[in-house]
């Protein structure tokens, strides 16, 4: 999308997370595509992407999401990005900048997933705790998933009873169902991209290799902001260790107040702000 009326801008670029497509940014594609020009595709194994196989290495299938989206970028005929990945896409497009620094004009994770390393110390303090071991045995053994595809025709059920807080975040432009309609159907098919995402893990919401480990090998003159929300699970302090590891590297951090984990769709108004913001600053 792009009403800017000029095609020399540098476009925006958005990567989803684990289990989202391209139309979760519905929201937002409107209010970014008013600065820049707007890209947004499925990642490989979700939405409408290539359900393919991943092989079953950490290593090998970062390289594999690193290289469809260089190929996805070549195919399009894209210079340079401003590129921001929610969650598990703030992981892919960190590790995508790393490779290609030469393509990024300003990197923005959202809420990324991945980054911070296992607190063992304290996870040693639970592992009396069955149920915490049960859980974790689980998540590597089983695709997140797999109770959804499991039920059938009541999947669609399931997304409704586990996720009713996705007709609030998407009540400004959907009344029907529409959205809830389409992460079942996005995740209703062969679990390729859930299956690669299980592979990246070490237990539970971790990273077998952790970004925080590799924040030094992206280039010094990329720029990063980093957006959380005040409400999310994830861990915004880690934002704070990225600034002070890139020391030499211009490093913002933003919270969105009220927001959680899906900060583009709890408060689109104020994510949109931010990233029109961070656009207007960044020279072409």
């Amino acid at each position: 999308m792009n009403n800017t009326g000029r095609e020399d801008l540098t476009p925006i670029v958005l990567v989803h997370g684990m289990a989202g497509a391209i139309g979760l940014w519905v929201q937002n594609l409107d209010a970014l595509s008013n600065v820049r020009p707007v890209y947004a595709f499925d990642l490989l194994g979700f939405g409408r992407s290539t359900r393919r196989k991943f092989p079953a290495y950490a290593e090998d299938v970062e390289r594999e999401f690193v290289e469809s989206i260089e190929q996805w970028r070549e195919e399009v005929g894209l210079d340079k990005m401003i590129l921001i990945g929610h969650s598990l896409g703030g992981f892919i497009t960190y590790a995508y900048a790393i490779r290609y620094p030469e393509r990024i004009k300003h990197l923005v994770p959202v809420d990324p997933w991945g980054f911070p390393e296992r607190d063992e110390e304290n996870e040693d303090t639970r592992q009396n705790s069955l149920l915490f071991r049960l859980v974790g045995t689980l998540a590597l053994t089983f695709n997140p998933l797999s109770g959804l595809r499991a039920a059938g025709p009541f999947g669609q059920y399931l997304v409704s009873r586990m996720r009713p807080d996705l007709d609030r975040k998407f009540a400004s432009v959907d009344s029907q169902n529409t959205v809830t309609k389409y992460i079942y159907h996005c995740n209703a098919q062969r679990p390729s991209g859930e299956e690669a995402f299980k592979f990246l893990q070490s237990r539970i919401a971790f990273a077998q290799n952790p970004m925080i480990q590799r924040i030094t090998q992206l280039d010094k003159s990329v720029p990063i902001t980093m957006l959380y929300g005040s409400k999310s699970w994830m861990d915004s302090e880690i934002g704070q260790v990225v600034k002070n590891l890139r020391n030499e590297s211009q490093v913002t951090i933003k919270i969105v107040q009220g927001a959680g984990h899906h900060v583009y769709a709890d408060k689109p108004d104020s994510f949109n702000k931010i990233v029109q913001n961070v656009c207007k600053q960044i020279p072409d």
